[in-house]
């Protein structure tokens, strides 16, 4: 199965799921790669980039003379930089240079599929000896609520938590895969092992909240198939918006490793 078989966002809606996710983790994101010292003169690879704004970032970091290669299964449209690239590609089967990058990010897209050992295997022979991985992982069994405004507010939230991942376990997504990782990493070869865990307040206006909200319309057809009721979906949005709401973000975890030197 490649990561096009199994991928349960479509196209409706993604370009406000890339915005939201550019908002609410491109910050942890970008501090952790900055941590890795990237910089000028470095050859990168941005596996599932999105829309895009990591693969920018790094494109800054190592100019003039760096590299940066981002991919996608369906990649959008990206302002030009120097030495920045984009590429169709699916990193479950597509082929990758060995030894090629000194640093590879690859955020939200190991969860999506089932040879998750497979493909880290993949992504340790693209790194040059020395290079950097960066995995970025959500862990959603870990999303409670905080504050509702009332007990049925509450437990339409807990309803739409339960269907969310019924729909995402349907799809092969494995909602523990960020608990996972380092593990995996491990695994593959790789040291130095860092794995960092992040957590936000979902509150009104905030952008991890907006995009649990588009999930309501991405995951639609799912979710009432999992037993919401299109007025449920209505009112989850009205309660995501209440003053009064609440509750933790999943756990993200960003996890660095290291391939040894030849």
């Amino acid at each position: 199965m490649t990561i096009s078989d199994s991928y349960v966002f479509g196209e409706q809606h993604r370009t406000e799921q890339n915005r939201l996710l550019a908002r609410a983790h491109d910050p942890m994101t970008s501090d952790r790669l900055a941590s890795t010292g990237v910089t000028d003169g470095w050859d990168c690879l941005d596996v599932g980039c999105g829309g895009g704004s990591i693969a920018l970032w790094l494109a800054e970091r190592v100019a003039p003379t760096g590299t940066v290669l981002a991919t996608d299964i369906r990649p959008g449209p990206l302002e030009s930089r120097p030495g920045l690239r984009v590429a169709t590609h699916d990193v479950a089967v597509d082929p990758l240079p060995e030894a090629g990058f000194d640093l590879i990010v690859a955020r939200l897209v190991l969860r999506h599929l089932p040879q998750r050992q497979q493909v880290l295997n993949k992504l340790v022979r693209t790194l040059k000896p020395g290079g950097w991985l960066q995995v970025d992982e959500f862990d959603t069994s870990y999303e409670p609520l905080l504050l509702a405004p009332d007990e049925p507010a509450a437990r339409l939230y807990e309803k739409f938590l339960a269907a969310k991942e019924f729909v995402m376990r349907s799809s092969g997504v494995d909602p523990k895969c960020g608990r996972r990782i380092a593990a995996a990493m491990r695994e593959a070869g790789l040291v130095g092992i860092d794995p960092q865990p992040y957590v936000q307040v979902r509150r009104p206006g905030s952008a991890d909240l907006e995009l649990l909200a588009n999930h309501t319309r991405q995951l639609r057809d799912g979710l009432l198939a999992a037993g919401m009721s299109e007025d449920e979906l209505d009112e989850l949005r009205d309660l995501v918006r209440a003053p009064d709401f609440r509750a933790s973000s999943s756990v993200m975890y960003s996890v660095h490793g290291r391939k040894v030197h030849a």
